[in-house]
């Protein structure tokens, strides 16, 4: 390896060590988003199961809860995306929540995927750039 691929090769670490903490932030957010739609769907879920008038404890973040008197509607705000929310009868609103579950495990596991293949290459090449520089010193 002469100087010019030394210096390539250690270009191309850092990229990947970046890209790779990119990746952690990014499964981070995928983590917290698929936590917040497990609990939606949980709290949709024991509404759905609820008679009017039952006391139900609401999740409202941070492990906190509230209790609330289901009001009996069936009915259920849920955001679809860029901060746009519709109404929907629970059984459509649980529906959804499955579908956005998954969607946010499949990005996921899509993710971690990549950022197990990142580290195999950075791992690969940090060992070959060692090598060159133990080569080097003798």
């Amino acid at each position: 390896m002469n100087d010019d691929e030394l210096r390539q090769s250690l270009s191309v670490l850092d990229a990947y060590n970046s890209q790779l903490e990119a990746f952690g932030q990014q499964a981070q957010i995928f983590r917290m988003s698929l936590e917040e739609a497990l609990r939606a769907r949980e709290t949709m879920k024991a509404f759905l199961s609820a008679k009017e008038g039952d006391e139900i404890l609401v999740p409202i973040g941070a492990s906190s809860f509230v209790a609330a008197k289901a009001a009996g509607n069936g009915k259920a705000i849920v955001g679809i995306g860029s901060r746009v929310s519709v109404e929907k009868n629970l059984d459509d609103a649980v529906a959804f929540m499955d579908e956005t579950v998954k969607d946010i495990s499949e990005a996921l596991k899509k993710t971690s995927d990549n950022a197990a293949e990142m580290e195999t290459n950075a791992r690969n090449l940090s060992m070959a750039i060692q090598q060159e520089y133990q080569r080097r010193q003798q």
